[in-house]
């Protein structure tokens, strides 16, 4: 068996399936598609295939399914990831152009892509912790209470309240809010540690424990910012699915509650040439989710954080891939990643 005429079996086999739900055979491919070859012939590399663990049969059933493997050899022999067709593109533009915050913007991303795929979408938030300060406000709420507002350079908005030892003016936040900034803007939000305490220091002795407060502030702000988080949509779309989950349907859904789990596994896939990454079955080191498949990518500033979606082993790879990369591009654009 020829490794081209292999491959394309292979192709057939995990494209009917993916479609069908039903094991896979020999008839209905040399029906369905053109491959060149008698059905005996087909029925003779099905049999190769899955002498190499890249097919094999469900149950008592003639036909064939694909394998970890067999779906791991598919997707890394897809040559390029096809574009998405103008009408997709033109969704995306749509639904996620304009100026709302981060927040917003995620949760449409999400949403948008769980459509896209009829899949589980997650994303990570943009790390803040390697973000920088664009901007900063200090908002007098009542005489000792102040509203701290951090704004980092991928749009993510933090704020909380301080609560001075003393009665502030606005004044005296105007002057502070300048002297912050001057100092501030720009640096890495995970040194602001290092960076505040030299601030409070050269600010003059009668605004030293108010600058003290609005500094202790703005590093919890910053601290906050480091703790990760993830947005995920269609949940639903796993219930649609759940024949495609014979074990149980339930450690998958665990995992997406616990978010830990998925938090860790979108930051320990590693990257590929193409830009998007897979992680198959048996593959995920989360034993819960080895019936699943994930398919994921970085965007925004320095592609830290990443977008993906999680669903059966049974996806349409290059259409979800597909979409995964074009929504990410669009999310970087928007928040100048």
């Amino acid at each position: 068996m020829s490794e081209p005429r292999k491959l394309e079996v292979l192709r057939a086999i995990v494209e009917d399936y993916v479609h069908s739900r039903e094991p896979v055979g020999s008839k209905a491919l040399v029906e369905r598609h053109h491959l060149g070859v008698s059905s005996a012939t087909i029925r003779n590399d099905m049999a190769l295939l899955e002498e190499e663990g890249l097919i094999a049969a469900p149950h008592t059933s003639a036909g064939r399914i694909p394998t970890d493997k067999g779906y791991r050899l598919f997707v890394d022999r897809i040559s390029e990831v096809k574009p998405l067709s103008a009408a997709e593109r033109r969704a995306i533009h749509s639904l996620l152009e304009g100026p709302d915050d981060v927040e917003d913007i995620l949760e449409r991303t999400v949403r948008l892509l769980s459509q896209l795929t009829n899949q589980v979408a997650v994303v990570q938030y943009p790390h803040l912790s390697r973000a920088r300060v664009r901007h900063i406000e200090f908002v007098l709420l009542a005489p000792r209470q102040v509203l701290v507002v951090l704004i980092a350079d991928s749009g993510k908005v933090e704020q909380g309240v301080v609560h001075a030892a003393t009665d502030a003016t606005d004044e005296e936040l105007m002057a502070l809010r300048a002297r912050f900034l001057g100092s501030i803007a720009g640096s890495q939000l995970d040194l602001m540690p290092q960076v505040l305490p030299s601030v409070v220091a050269l600010c003059p002795p009668a605004l030293r424990n108010l600058a003290g407060a609005l500094a202790h502030g703005l590093d919890r702000l910053a601290e906050r910012s480091r703790d990760e988080r993830m947005v995920m949509a269609g949940t639903a779309n796993l219930a649609r699915s759940n024949v495609d989950f014979p074990l149980s349907i339930g450690p998958v859904l665990e995992a997406l509650e616990e978010q830990v789990v998925m938090l860790r596994l979108l930051s320990d896939m590693a990257e590929d040439p193409r830009g998007v990454t897979v992680s198959i079955g048996s593959e995920n080191p989360y034993d819960g989710l080895s019936e699943a498949s994930v398919v994921a990518t970085g965007y925004g500033p320095g592609s830290s954080a990443k977008i993906g979606i999680l669903g059966p082993t049974r996806m349409d790879y290059p259409n979800t891939m597909a979409a995964v990369r074009a929504v990410a591009r669009y999310l970087s654009r928007i928040l100048g990643g």
